[in-house]
């Protein structure tokens, strides 16, 4: 494995003397990219920022709230001053951070290396980001630029619509660069009851002109279900309906690392989702807590739901495939067998830190299973890359940290954490939480399952949480109209129903 170290980044320092006689305004660079391996240009992304610390955006460039591409090479005609920049390409390559002065009339050309510290594509981890609003125009580039191989693209949400006045693609798998996909039919159901994302479908749901509460996202979930190969992803866990969907068996993922989380920063509220407890989960990390806690509580109830990743850029300021889901597909990438190992749980979730693990020789998603009374022991074993520092990894069995080891001892066992026992069924996975104050950034293994006299453990207090989650949203149900009301309030009772037969059948406290 990778020994862990500081922060992976290089400074380059840029000085333009340029005449200070020279009648021209502006000061110009050529900035090229490249492959420090190869020496082939690269497609990257570049946050720039002038003497106030204020982003720049330069003439012409794909550009987006903070950052933007460039495809190889990009000229920055830029008003003379100071600049400072940070370039990257995802998180498998070095960041570079660096400045320039631009005098009145300077024009020189100058080469950025990047270096990739880890291959996850090479270990058989494709990279995806589930939660994207960009023009489809610059999709390859930006998919490109963050070295993203699977992409769906949200091109109908609610009322709007790309296709409503144009025709239908007939491919709707976009294929380039050998081993990158996107598909042009991504949506998003996003109204009272929290987001639904919608992917691999023929054609949008015909959701146009439907009311925040009316009618229940559940209808709409029915007609995905129709369509083969549909998958769709609970967006945020704290969603108020989300327990309603998971009831419904119709739903494959839940965005564990989702859009609240953002590279420089967090929307530190949970919009109109369930609310957390600011004194359980305060400050920046809280919400990205929070929604990882309500993860965890769900697999405590026996479900086997794979965590995702969203970064929502386009409409928050994430850029593309910050928060990203890996897949393992081996070492080659097929579209649909990416989705089949995404709902296999074959997965880890990150924004930051990146694991490769291994579990008895297995991969996430794992069943082990045993005969009562049989004790089953799991040895972990993980590869790990890091940019920014992380004192610990945790070992979390049934939502509970079992093991603490500190990165000195990780480096020692050569990538072998401390095995955990099951003497009964549970679930284990493996996480690295970063020692960023500003936003909540990690990275999680998907879970593994032990499964031991046939039954998966049903924990009574988290059945119990969500069953008393379903009756203060049914209680609350802004629905004045009885017929739509009475709809509605249909699939809140079969939740109940749902969740009220996990509480009876719980093995566990």
């Amino acid at each position: 494995p990778a020994l862990p170290g500081a922060v992976a980044g290089v400074l380059l320092a840029i000085v333009l003397a340029g005449s200070a006689a020279s009648a021209a305004p502006r000061g110009e660079l050529l900035l090229k990219v490249v492959d420090e391996a190869t020496g082939q240009p690269l497609a990257a992304r570049m946050h720039l920022k002038d003497s106030r610390g204020q982003p720049v955006e330069p003439p012409k460039s794909v550009f987006f709230k903070n950052h933007f591409a460039i495809d190889g090479q990009i000229t920055l005609k830029l008003p003379p001053g100071a600049y400072t920049f940070e370039l990257e390409r995802g998180p498998e390559y070095v960041i570079v951070y660096g400045n320039f002065q631009l005098d009145p009339g300077a024009s020189d050309e100058k080469t950025v290396k990047l270096r990739r510290i880890v291959d996850m594509s090479a270990e058989g981890w494709w990279s995806g980001d589930l939660h994207v609003h960009r023009p489809l125009e610059q999709i390859e580039l930006l998919m490109r630029a963050d070295d993203l191989h699977v992409v769906p693209v949200i091109t109908w949400w609610n009322n709007n619509n790309l296709w409503q006045q144009r025709e239908l693609p007939e491919q709707l798998v976009r294929q380039f660069d050998t081993n990158r996909f996107y598909h042009l039919l991504a949506g998003e159901d996003e109204r009272g009851g929290g987001a639904l994302l919608y992917f691999n479908l023929k054609e949008p749901l015909k959701i146009a002109g439907a009311e925040r509460e009316y009618p229940s996202p559940v209808e709409f979930l029915k007609q995905a279900r129709q369509v083969e190969g549909a998958h769709v992803d609970i967006e945020k866990p704290f969603w108020w309906d989300m327990p309603i969907w998971i009831a419904s068996g119709m739903t494959h993922s839940m965005g564990v690392i989702n859009n609240h989380l953002w590279r420089d920063g967090v929307l530190d509220n949970e919009a109109w989702g369930k609310p957390r407890d600011r004194s359980l989960y305060p400050g920046a990390h809280g919400n990205g807590r929070w929604s990882r806690d309500i993860y965890y509580r769900l697999l405590n109830c026996g479900l086997r739901i794979p965590p995702s990743a969203g970064s929502a850029s386009g409409v928050l300021p994430n850029p593309v495939g910050y928060n990203r889901v890996y897949v393992h597909c081996g070492s080659q990438l097929d579209y649909d067998t990416w989705w089949r190992n995404l709902r296999a749980g074959q997965v880890v979730v990150t924004n930051g830190p990146l694991l490769r693990p291994r579990v008895n020789g297995q991969l996430p998603g794992h069943v082990f299973r045993g005969e009562p009374g049989e004790t089953i022991t799991l040895r972990v074993e993980l590869q790990l890359m890091l940019r920014s520092p992380v004192e610990y990894l945790e070992v979390v069995q049934d939502g509970q940290v079992v093991h603490e080891v500190r990165l000195e001892e990780y480096a020692r066992s050569q990538g072998r954490l401390p095995p955990v026992e099951f003497e009964r069924s549970g679930w284990l996975l493996v996480r690295a939480v970063t020692n960023e104050q500003g936003t909540y950034r990690y990275g999680s293994t998907g879970p593994y399952y032990v499964e031991i006299g046939g039954r998966p453990r049903i924990s009574k207090q988290d059945a119990q949480f969500f069953l008393d989650w379903v009756m203060e949203r049914a209680s609350n149900l802004p629905l004045r109209d009885e017929a739509q009301r009475a709809q509605v309030l249909a699939y809140h009772r079969g939740a109940r129903d749902f969740w009220q037969k996990l509480v009876e059948q719980a093995n566990a406290p």
